[in-house]
């Protein structure tokens, strides 16, 4: 297990490091879409050649390391009817840098928590978010980010929620990648390349052993890797319409059941422009996508065997088995709308993954503080792979609200003109993998004061796995999560500022009866003393409701903080 200094350093140097483009490349609108990346609320100008940075801002450099100290006390959660009380103390580092060759943004704390009471236990954990992008020569650059999360993971929790008091049935998530992004224009010929790398860990020690083996086999860890390449041309070069031609590779290894993910593709895009701000836009080509796990260790009468953290031991020695295979033709046809560099809409309809399949995506900036934008996605891929490209989504101008009870950070980030949630990834960790369909919107803005985000969204995962393996009895079941989270900032004087949180979930399990609800409240406010010194105070409500796996927990938490932070 990786110790708690390391992975904020981790996270550091993931940010210092630089961000992975999360799209293909290709000639202005006619790029082919992401590939299993989810929502990320982002979109090229028509007439720009593809950046490798995600953001733009004058040269500056703001980093904030700090120290804190907190008194926090609650009544109600993990079945407690009395006030209980705890400290905790926490070292964490903010940090913005925007430099001609280097973008990069970090929010990181490492937090150790101080029990007075026997139902309690001492813990430490690291949260955090970071992104950042270092340009080595005109179109190349080394992109990195990170994520370390607390959360409920287990199918019998809900993110987001109010984790106050170390409750069981949490997990701690960390998963960080790197590489390359090319991104040149010659002659009028665009030619983009991206490579990415990623790890994925979960550490599951809180996992509540009441929900045993009845849902989808929980996520351990995972290695990924996705590459594509991509060379075109706008409408009005050598052709009067705008082609592509690219194609990609990802693989994505976990531990799980030694599931191994695979999917090649190639494919051509066209660009047939009807007016001068709208345009028709298709594509066709090839995709193999082949999925496999192996069986598990087995008694003489044939009963699953499991470790001492009672997960199942997976049987090496046995063949592979077929979860998921589908190749063959693939295509999409839609439109393009961009009546200006602030608004674009792009929505297609085709087949893939033997079905129909739906995406679009709307972005809307009305002035340079604010942004809205709109997903729909529709992918087949692994936990791992889907949090790598959720992450390269992530921009390094972002900002990133925190729990002003617990520290965590918010399952919502929000740039300049992109928007990204890991609600869906956060709610449930599948060692399996997984067709995942949705929708997403976010709303940010920084104006006359406030500071604000808005998101909401849906998604549906319909699970992959062999039908003669130990999870064959949730193949093709699926799972729904639904989630609205609300942030607000203003600084009220030049010394004092207020923040608040509100937050809403449902996730249906699919594969047990029940579903989870969580819903909650938080304020805190900020006081400047002297010289770096600040006091913060917090109040929270949150109610958690869970019927899954028979559970029946139903809780009702109060909270409240009195804190001291000292800032370098």
């Amino acid at each position: 297990m990786m110790a708690p200094y390391r992975l904020s350093m981790a996270l550091t140097l993931a940010a210092l490091g630089a961000p992975l483009a999360a799209q293909d490349y290709g000639a202005s609108y006619d790029a082919p879409p992401s590939d299993g990346a989810g929502p990320q609320l982002e979109t090229e100008t028509l007439d720009e050649v593809p950046s490798t940075t995600r953001s733009s801002s004058r040269v500056r450099s703001d980093i904030t390391p700090y120290i804190e100290v907190d008194q926090v006390a609650f009544t109600g959660g993990n079945g407690q009817s009395d006030i209980v009380t705890y400290t905790t103390v926490a070292a964490g580092v903010d940090a913005r840098i925007s430099q001609q060759r280097v973008e990069a943004g970090i929010s990181a704390r490492y937090e150790r928590l101080i029990t007075y009471d026997d139902d309690l236990a001492d813990s430490d954990y690291v949260t955090g978010l970071a992104s950042g992008s270092v340009k080595l020569a005109r179109g190349i650059s080394v992109d990195a980010g990170g994520l370390a999360a607390r959360t409920r993971v287990d199918g019998a929790g809900a993110r987001p929620s109010n984790l106050v008091g170390n409750p069981a049935n949490t997990s701690q998530i960390y998963s960080v990648y790197a590489g390359p992004t090319i991104g040149v224009q010659t002659n009028g010929v665009t030619i983009g390349a991206a490579y990415r790398a990623g790890y994925t860990r979960l550490e599951d020690d809180g996992i509540d052993s009441a929900v045993g083996l009845g849902g989808v086999l929980p996520f351990d860890e995972s290695t990924s890797h996705s590459a594509s390449a991509t060379i075109g041309q706008q409408a009005g070069g050598v052709l009067p319409i705008g082609w592509a031609v690219g194609g990609g590779y990802q693989r994505e290894d976990a531990g799980a059941l030694d599931n191994r993910f695979e999917n090649v593709y190639g494919r051509v895009d066209l660009t047939v422009p009807v007016s001068p701000t709208l345009a028709a836009v298709g594509g066709a080509g090839y995709e193999e996508i082949e999925i496999s796990e192996r069986d598990v260790q087995r008694d003489a009468n044939g009963n699953v065997l499991t470790d001492d953290a009672g997960r199942l031991i997976v049987d090496r020695s046995s063949p592979r088995l077929l979860a998921y295979e589908q190749d063959g033709f693939i295509w999409d046809v839609g439109v393009l709308w961009r009546p200006s560099r602030r608004t674009s809409l792009e929505a297609r309809v085709g087949q893939r993954y033997g079905s129909e399949t739906f995406s679009g995506t709307f972005s809307w900036q009305p002035n340079q503080r604010s942004s809205l934008g709109v997903s729909v996605y529709d992918s087949v891929t692994g936990y791992g792979s889907l949090l790598r490209d959720r992450l390269a989504g992530l921009p390094t101008d972002f900002e990133s609200f925190r729990n002003p009870l617990t520290g965590d950070v918010s399952s919502c980030a929000f740039g300049t003109a992109t928007g990204v949630c890991f609600d869906d990834v956060l709610q449930s960790a599948s060692g399996v993998a997984f067709r995942s369909r949705g929708i997403t919107g976010s709303y940010s803005t920084d104006m006359a004061g406030w500071k604000a985000g808005l998101a909401l969204g849906y998604n549906r995962r319909k699970f992959l796995t062999s039908d003669s393996g130990v999870q064959a009895a949730i193949n093709g079941t699926t799972d729904q999560n639904y989630f609205a989270n609300l942030f607000l900032s203003r600084d009220l004087d030049a010394l004092s500022t207020l923040t608040a949180n509100v937050y809403a979930n449902y996730f249906d399990p699919g594969f047990a009866a029940g579903e989870v609800f969580a819903l909650g409240a938080n304020a805190g406010y900020n006081r400047s003393i002297w010289r770096g010194l600040d006091a913060t105070a917090a109040l929270g409500v949150d109610y958690y409701d869970s019927q899954a796996f028979n559970l029946n927990n139903d809780e009702f938490t109060a909270s409240a903080l009195l804190g001291l932070r000292y800032s370098f």
